[in-house]
């Protein structure tokens, strides 16, 4: 049953369908970038320092070390960044989702005057048959 409230039921429907899919797309990206931080924590690990060598050596791995600590910085900063992408995201959906139950719920209510009013026409009528035939019997 189509009520004034139907289109815009879909269309909160959609929103939250929309809403949903930009929270799953930044619970991906927070995951990637946990992965992204674990993975630089493990080459960080893997580097050795050498013990002996040229001077040469000894500043191409401390570039390497310094490379890698920020590029897990960076990985950190991303990792708040997805985070609050992520909050956003999902306050956003709360309010979609606010929004579709509550035009839901105005579509219901209508339903709910219109099958009534039909009900009470439906007595009506019935009253009226009922009357017109008591006439007639008597």
């Amino acid at each position: 049953m189509n009520t004034r409230f139907s289109s815009l039921v879909t269309i909160k429907k959609s929103a939250v369908d929309k809403s949903e899919r930009v929270v799953q797309s930044a619970n991906q990206d927070l995951e990637n970038a946990k992965k992204a931080l674990q993975s630089a924590y493990i080459s960080l690990e893997e580097i050795e320092v050498p013990q002996i060598g040229t001077m040469s050596q000894m500043l191409a791995n401390r570039t390497l070390l310094n490379s890698q600590r920020t590029q897990i910085t960076h990985n950190k900063e991303w990792i708040t960044y997805a985070s609050s992408q992520l909050e956003s995201a999902q306050e956003q959906l709360k309010l979609s989702m606010i929004e579709h139950e509550k035009f839901k719920y105005l579509e219901l209510e209508e339903i709910k005057k219109i099958l009534n009013k039909q009900k009470l026409e439906e007595l009506k009528e019935l009253d009226e048959i009922a009357l017109m035939t008591y006439k007639k019997i008597n």
